[in-house]
Formats: structure tokens, sequence, C-alpha cells
């Protein structure tokens, strides 16, 4: 691949050559490989180098083309160019994007975390291991269907006409288990386990394996759970992925759109429990895929959300900044249109508990584990959801396993009847939490 310095070159030759005054440029690189066995057996092996480029022009009444591509050569830059100037044309006239007022704003240099691919016999290898020891574990556990050792080298560059140079590179590897049972009389139980690191060497193997196994094991002897109301805990994973299913609290461009549970009047309300925060921290150093610039070239940074259960923030796109008065986050993703996300949610504790809960001591709670169905289950501009789980009964730190139950409610409840957030916090893929404690919450189940 050409360096980010070829490509801007590539683009201010072709640009003057076009006549084109005004653009930028984002992209990605990518070198994947992974594995998948079965049976001690290869299952699937995979290997692919791909590129992914953005390409934005402005004309001189200031609309915008957009085109994308996978060359990053002169002849594909300028193609890309002279397509998108020709779709300038017919651009939208209202809230045309704009390069981020950030785009040349330092970004402070980090160590980039890239280790050479292991070879793919290792990676099959090391999983044809962990899927026998996982096998191992327990007579009842028959087979892993789903399980997968990934690793990624990623490169990422933004550039624009005025002068905006950024580049970051890093590399990842993940190991994700999912187990099966099956005895006679009883219903097939599942569960799984998921782990990343920079490199192979430094992945925790042992403790995804340790995890997979308790989990598998631990949902063997299950009952059904009388429908009612109880109080529930909720694991790291499965409250950050019932709060991303709601993330257009926070969205700005949702917000805009009328897509949200919230408007621009809502800073300053009270969202949830004093008792919680919510960062959004792409820079997080437990966060392994960290990001310092987004799409429009934007530094991220740390953003708070939720402070104290106060609405304090909303994630933002240079457009959507400009439109409600306020500064880039650095959530920008380019396309077709601009669309805003969180990159890296960050649970913590608020105020200070006035009660302290542990599930070793707590009586007749349900612990969630993980939440299924999240895009049939959440309405997210009413608020409400209705979700399955897994978890368990917990009493007195002795679990057992609930065979089939959801729950329900609104999210806007939910997030006021958060009792307690433990501070211990578990790093997750899409973020970090701590188990969070919520009162009063409907499960159906018998």
């Amino acid at each position: 691949m050409p360096t980010i310095q070829d490509i801007s070159k590539y683009a201010e030759t072709s640009a003057r050559s076009l006549g084109i005054k005004k653009y930028d440029i984002y992209g990605s690189t990518v070198d994947d490989t992974s594995v998948q066995v079965d049976s001690g057996e290869p299952k699937q092996v995979k290997a692919s180098n791909r590129a992914s480029v953005i390409v934005r022009v402005w004309n001189s009444d200031d609309t915008i083309g957009v085109t994308s591509t996978t060359d990053v050569d002169a002849q594909g830059i300028e193609l890309a160019l002279k397509t998108a100037s020709e779709a300038s044309a017919f651009g939208p006239k209202e809230h045309v994007p704009d390069f981020s007022p950030e785009a040349q704003k330092p970004i402070e240099a980090r160590e980039i975390e890239r280790t050479p691919q292991a070879p793919v016999s290792q990676l099959i290898e090391t999983l044809v291991g962990v899927e026998q020891r996982l096998l191992d574990a327990h007579p009842a556990i028959a087979g892993v269907p789903y399980n997968g050792l990934s690793q990624r080298d990623i490169d990422k560059f933004y550039l624009n006409s005025d002068g905006a140079l950024r580049h970051e590179a890093n590399s990842y590897t993940s190991l994700y288990l999912y187990s099966k049972t099956e005895q006679e009389g009883k219903k097939p139980r599942s569960a799984g386990a998921y782990t990343i690191n920079h490199s192979l060497e430094k992945l925790n193997i042992e403790k995804c394996l340790a995890e997979a196994a308790e989990k598998t094991i631990s949902h063997l002897d299950y009952q059904k759970v009388k429908t009612g109301r109880y109080s529930v805990v909720f694991s790291a994973e499965a409250f950050l992925s019932l709060l991303g299913a709601f993330s257009n609290l926070f969205n700005a461009q949702s917000i805009l759109d009328k897509q949200s549970l919230s408007t621009p009047d809502s800073i300053g309300q009270q969202l949830a429990s004093p008792l919680i925060s919510v960062f959004d921290d792409a820079l997080h150093p437990d966060n392994v895929a960290i990001e310092t610039f987004d799409g429009e070239g934007t530094p991220t940074r740390r953003v708070p959300l939720i402070t104290e259960g106060v609405l304090t923030s909303f994630v933002h796109s240079a457009g959507t900044a400009k439109r409600l008065d306020t500064q880039p986050t650095g959530n920008a993703n380019i396309g077709a249109k601009v669309s805003v996300s969180p990159n890296f949610l960050h649970v913590t504790q608020g105020q200070a508990a006035e009660q302290t809960y542990s599930l070793d001591t707590a009586e007749n709670v349900i612990f969630i584990d993980d939440l299924s169905a999240l895009h049939a289950g959440v309405n997210a501009l009413q608020g409400s959801f209705s979700l399955p789980f897994d978890g368990w009964i917990v009493n007195k730190g002795e679990k057992v396993s609930i065979d089939s139950a959801t729950i329900a409610g609104d999210i806007r409840d939910l997030m006021k009847s958060i009792v307690y957030v433990e501070q211990e916090a578990e790093i997750t893929p899409g973020g970090i939490s701590p188990r969070v404690w919520v009162k009063d919450l409907s499960v159906t189940g018998e």
C-alpha cells in the first residue's frame, strides 16, 4: 500500500488537474487472518487484505459529492476525486458537511502496538488445543460450535486539501469460545467467552478458557424462574449492550433527526441515578482497539455523557457540533452521509452509595450475564425493551441457572432505578463497566 504521504501527493496532483479546490479523504487498510476449528480439525481459514476509502469533494456552490474506492494508487485516487466532483452537483443543499475545525489539532503521540502476525499453523494449533481443553472440562460439554482465533493489522488515515494529515496503526488478536452441552433428559445449554489483546502472546487464553468452561458448567442445573419483579444485577457486557442499544439518548445526530428520547434541551437533566457516571473514551488505556481520530480527522477524547446521573454531553460530528453551537467530540463516521456513534463506553461509580451489595450475601436476585435479540426486542424511540437473557438466580452466592426468561421495562426507569454500581470493572470488546444493580425490574418466566 502507498504511504499516507504518497496518497496525499496523488490527491493534490489530481485535484489540481481536475480543478478541485476542496476535498478530503478518509480510509483504512486491514490485514486480517482468522481460523475456526471443529472437533480438532480446521473448519475455516480466512485471510484478507482490503482497503476502504471515502473521498468527499466540495464544488464552487459548496455542495458535496461522496464516493468510495478500494484503489489507493494514483489512478484510483484520481478517478475517485473525479467521480465525487461529478456527484457534488447533486449533493444536499442543507446542513452540508464541512471540514472539522479540529482536523489539524495536534494529537498526542502514542506508541504503536504493531507486532508481527503469528503463522496460520500456530493459530490452528492453539485453537485446537483450547477446544480440546474446553471439551475436557466436563463430560456434558459436547462441542464448541462457535469459536474463532483472529488477528488484525489496521492502518487508518485522514487528509484534506487544507493540509490535514493523520495516520495511525494498530494490531490486535482476539479469541472467541462458545460451547454447548448435551445431557439426557435435559435441554442443551451454552455459554461463551471473549478476550482481546495486541498479540497472540499477550492474549489471556487461560482466562477466556476458564470463563467459558465455568459459565457452561454453571448452566447445567437449571430451573424456571417465577414471573415477577426482582432486583437484577447486570454483568458488564449485559449493561453495556443495553446502554448501546439506547445510545440515541446521547447521539447528537439522532437528536437532530428527532430519532431520540433526548432533545437539544436535555443537557443538564437527570437521566439516571446519581450513583452512575458514563463516559465515551476511545483513549481509555484498556481499549485495545484504540482510535486517536475519527472519520473527519477530529481527535478522539474522553467525553462525559452522564455525570452522577445528569446528562452532561452528546457525542458529535463537526456538523452536529456546529448546529448545536459546541465542539466536535471525535465520534463521526463518514460515508454517503455523516453518522455519529460512541467509540468505547466507560461506566463508573458516580456518587457514593449509602448501601453496598454483594452476590455473596444477596438473596433472590437475578444476575444477567448476556442479553439476546437486541435488534428485535428494543424500541429505541419509545425507550422500551423486552429481551431474553442468560443468567442465574442467586441466593447468598449460590447460583442456579435460569431456564428461558425475559426482562422488560423502560430504559429511563431502569437508569433511575440503579441502586449500586460495583467498584471492580470488567473490560469487554465494546467498553468497560462494573456490575450494575437495579431494583424492581419485571422478569417473565413461568
